[in-house]
């Protein structure tokens, strides 16, 4: 919390700073070449002259990226936890579980024997050695480990809940334990027995684990030395105090909703279209109990996900936040492949029914499937963006427009976004907002303060849902990029007329994970962001620059913005220059974005509540 404290106070600190430098600029900036001058700031505060940034104007985007979910936000400690990982075909590989002894005392393996229909891979472990045989195990008996994303922090005093299912075909006599990296040090440990008959069938088993030590570098392993064959699946480890309860890792969510985001637009941009769409993310098999849904290999990024952070979780993160959900729909195209529009009615369908899952009453066939998540109310979701700019494809604008009329259709208070850039839109082509993404070096992102300067004042608005310095001189959250990411939302404000919402993109990075492939391109680090997330093993999270930028940003969303005219009068021309005085109005420079050109318009934000109609 001390941290937390240093960063907010640093954050008021930088606002105050960046109000007084703005300040003494337009008081000062004059003052040019010696030449003396008088000077007049005028604030003009009347409602009728102002304008309401959008009350959504600012928010966060999220996608499996770099490790962001599984094994960054989402707390489940223990990777690949039911074993799918490997694939469908047995045995497979068990990346990242490693076997403790050699294969004199045990055999490890997989098979298809597990009591999940959608998850059918369990883990076979065959015990050949025993304590009062020939063939002794050795010292702490063997088994199986598990390092979690490079290793676990396990945290003194802390409770973290074990889940796992567990048959045996004998008596079971099996530890379950928490210990550093090497096994040496124990920090939590708790041993099933059971007769032969007790585990003869799949059982569920639940116990917490409360640990004596710290070490950010641990693991969960299980170990006996009883021989026979147990089998293990969908292993679980999670901390007690996630943020509300709800799964998700207390410091980084806290973290988020101190940024106090109006929308949350999930669950990516590739890795919703996969690269293939075999991989694509398909929101009915995220949802259910978690030991029942399948998984899938994320191979936009290159890594398997549990989908424990699936449809629900988002939208359950959103409304913890206090934010709008913004669903990122497959529109039936990877980045490979594409559905033909004569086709496409399944898919279309589909997402119909996710807008049920959300949207839909208690007693409906997918509402009720939430409810039974624990949520009846349905979520507030009011916009839905179709697909992840792929309007240069084939069949994009035909399975668009299908998308669009059975939504509409369904529920015409749903906003949709289109992946078509503006010119594309028309009464044949609609829709409530179109994207843009700007990902740029730090030069060309301040050149984009005026992007929206000469656009079109009509609808639809734009939703610029991923923007981000990006390239060299982005580093890990640089002093340089975050003030061209600031001096470029200063322009999005400015034009907040013609723009609804804005989000940097992506949220979060795991610093072991850094990889980027840009469109199956480029192979290089993925630079600057908004968080630096669960970086080293794990359990440290720092803030770069852009953090806080964003975090004075978002703070503006709903304010009002106010005509700000500045007016000097120079000194006497001389004779031959005609001599007379030259008088010149120039309008605002906005407030927070410090000096700028002049003949802009500039605006001072304030809280709407606390203004009297005055100049």
């Amino acid at each position: 919390m001390g941290v937390q404290r240093q960063i907010a106070r640093a954050a008021s600190l930088l606002h105050a700073l960046a109000v007084v430098c703005a300040l003494c600029w337009a008081l000062s900036a004059r003052f040019v070449q010696g030449q003396s001058q008088t000077g007049q700031l005028t604030v003009d505060a009347s409602l009728q002259n102002a304008r309401k940034i959008p009350d959504k104007m600012f928010g966060i985007f999220f996608e499996e990226i770099n490790h962001a979910g599984a094994g960054g936000l989402w707390a489940e400690l223990v990777s690949n936890r039911g074993f799918e990982a490997g694939g469908p075909n047995t045995p497979s590989n068990i990346d990242p579980w490693l076997i403790i002894g050699d294969e004199s005392s045990i055999i490890v393996g997989t098979d298809r024997t597990s009591c999940f229909a959608h998850n059918p891979i369990a883990l076979r472990m065959e015990v050949l050695c025993d304590s009062k045989r020939t063939n002794a195990c050795p010292s702490g008996g063997v088994g199986v480990y598990n390092p979690g994303y490079w290793g676990m922090n396990i945290e003194k005093g802390k409770v973290y809940k074990v889940s796992m299912h567990i048959r045996s075909s004998d008596a079971v006599s099996l530890t379950v334990s928490l210990t550093s990296s090497d096994g040496r040090q124990k920090l939590a440990a708790h041993t099933i027995t059971g007769s032969k008959k007790s585990f003869a069938k799949w059982t569920k088993i639940e116990f917490s684990l409360k640990s004596r030590q710290n070490n950010t570098n641990s693991r969960l392993q299980f170990t006996t030395s009883k021989s026979g064959v147990i089998w293990l699946d969908q292993v679980s480890v999670m901390p007690l105090d996630t943020y509300m309860g709800h799964g998700f890792r207390k410091d980084l969510s806290l973290m988020l909703a101190n940024l106090k985001p109006q929308f949350l637009k999930f669950p990516g941009g590739n890795y919703a279209m996969g690269n293939h769409l075999r991989n694509a993310f398909r929101w009915s098999e995220t949802v259910g109990p978690w030991e029942e849904r399948p998984g899938h290999f994320n191979d936009a990024w290159g890594y398997w996900t549990d989908d424990g952070l699936g449809f629900f979780e988002f939208l359950q993160l959103a409304e913890d936040l206090g934010a709008s959900p913004v669903w990122v729909v497959n529109d039936g195209a990877s980045l490979n492949e594409e559905v033909s529009t004569a086709t496409i009615a399944s898919l279309v369908k589909d997402v119909v029914d996710g807008i049920e899952f959300a949207r839909g009453g208690p007693k409906t066939p997918w509402g009720s499937v939430r409810a039974a998540m624990g949520h009846p109310e349905p979520f507030k979701l009011d916009y839905v963006s179709i697909g992840n700019q792929e309007c240069w494809m084939l069949y994009y604008r035909g399975n668009y427009q299908k998308f669009y009329s059975a939504i509409k259709a369904a529920y015409p208070e749903v906003n949709i976004i289109s992946s078509c850039d503006r010119s594309t839109i028309s009464p044949s082509n609609p829709a409530d907002l179109y994207d843009v993404r700007v990902y740029t070096s730090s030069s060309n992102m301040f050149s984009r303060t005026s992007m929206f300067d000469n656009t079109p004042r009509s609808a639809p608005k734009a939703i610029v849902s991923e923007y981000a310095v990006t390239g060299n001189d982005a580093g890990k959250g640089t002093l340089v990029a975050a003030l061209a990411e600031a001096a470029f939302l200063i322009g999005l404000e400015r034009n907040s007329d013609v723009v609804e919402m804005a989000s940097c993109a992506p949220l979060f990075v795991n610093d072991n994970d850094r990889r980027r492939h840009r469109l199956q391109l480029v192979a290089a680090l993925w630079m600057p962001k908004l968080l630096d997330a669960t970086l080293l093993q794990g359990f440290e999270w720092r803030c770069p620059s852009p953090y806080h930028h964003s975090d004075l940003r978002l703070r503006s969303t709903g304010c009002v913005c106010h005509h700000f005219a500045e007016c000097y009068r120079q000194k006497p021309l001389p004779k031959n220059k005609g001599g007379k005085f030259r008088e010149q109005s120039c309008g605002s420079q906005h407030l927070c974005g410090g000096a700028g050109k002049r003949n802009q318009d500039v605006w001072i934000e304030t809280d709407s509540s606390n203004i009297q109609q005055s100049t």
